[in-house]
C-alpha cells in the first residue's frame, strides 16, 4: 500500500512539471508573437531614425559649435599676445633698470670725489697765485725767498700730480678755439692777430674729472672788431 502511494505521488509531480513547462512555453510563444507583430521599434532604431530625420539641425549645431570654438581661440590668442607683450616690456624695463643702476654705480665710484676735488681746486689756485706773486729778480739775492718759492713750487707740482693720479686734470685753453662746454667767457677783446672766438687770456684754469668738466676755465675771447 505504501509503495502504491509513493508511485502515485511521483506521477502527480511529473504531470505538474509537464503542465508548468507547457505554460511557460505558451507564454514565451505569445511574447515572441507580440513582439513580432508589434509596430514599436527598438531603441537603437529609434535613435537612428531621429538622427536621419534632422541632419540640417545637426549641421547647424556643428556650425554653431565651430564658431564658438573659433571665437574662443581668437580670444585666447589675443590674451596670449597681450601677456607676451607685457612680458617683453617687463624684460626691457628690467634690462634698462639694470644698465642704469650699473652706470650709476660706476659713476659713483669714479665721480664720488667730485665735491672733494672742487674744494681742493681753491687750494691749487691759491698756490698758483702765490708762486706767480714771487718776484723772479729777487730770487738770486734773497735765499729765504728762493727757498719759499721752491717750496711753493714743489707743493703745487705735488698737488697737481695727486690730481692727475685721481683723474683730475687742469685745462689751460690759451690760444685755443672757444668752447662753451669747457670755457666761460668773461670778456671779449679786439685782436686781429688771431681768429675770432680765440681764447687770448686765461683768468682761471679749468679742471675736468675723467673727461667731465667740473669747473670751466675763465677766459677772455678775441673778436674781429
Amino acid at each position: 500500500m505504501a509503495a502504491k502511494q509513493i508511485v502515485h505521488l511521483q506521477n502527480s509531480r511529473i504531470i505538474s512539471m509537464l503542465s508548468n513547462k507547457s505554460q511557460w512555453k505558451n507564454c514565451w510563444s505569445l511574447s515572441a508573437t507580440t513582439r513580432l507583430y508589434s509596430n514599436e521599434k527598438p531603441a537603437s532604431e529609434q535613435e537612428a531614425a531621429t538622427t536621419d530625420a534632422n541632419p540640417s539641425e545637426q549641421l547647424k549645431k556643428l556650425n554653431e559649435d565651430l564658431e564658438a570654438a573659433k571665437k574662443e581661440v581668437t580670444t585666447l590668442k589675443e590674451k596670449n599676445d597681450e601677456l607676451m607683450d607685457k612680458y617683453r616690456r617687463s624684460l626691457a624695463d628690467s634690462e634698462n633698470l639694470r644698465v642704469r643702476l650699473n652706470k650709476q654705480i660706476a659713476d659713483a665710484k669714479v665721480f664720488g670725489i667730485q665735491s672733494f676735488c672742487k674744494d681742493l681746486l681753491e687750494v691749487a689756485d691759491i698756490l698758483g697765485h702765490a708762486t706767480k706773486a714771487v718776484p723772479q729778480e729777487q730770487l738770486d739775492s734773497n735765499t729765504h725767498l728762493k727757498n719759499l718759492y721752491e717750496g711753493l713750487t714743489m707743493t703745487n707740482a705735488s698737488l697737481l700730480q695727486v690730481f692727475k693720479r685721481h683723474g683730475l686734470e687742469a685745462m689751460n685753453p690759451l690760444n685755443e678755439k672757444f668752447n662753451p662746454n669747457m670755457h666761460e667767457a668773461l670778456f671779449q677783446k679786439v685782436d686781429t692777430s688771431v681768429d675770432a672766438d680765440t681764447v687770448i687770456e686765461v683768468t682761471k684754469l679749468g679742471y675736468k674729472l675723467h673727461e667731465r668738466v667740473i669747473r670751466p676755465a675763465l677766459v677772455g675771447v678775441s673778436k674781429s672788431s
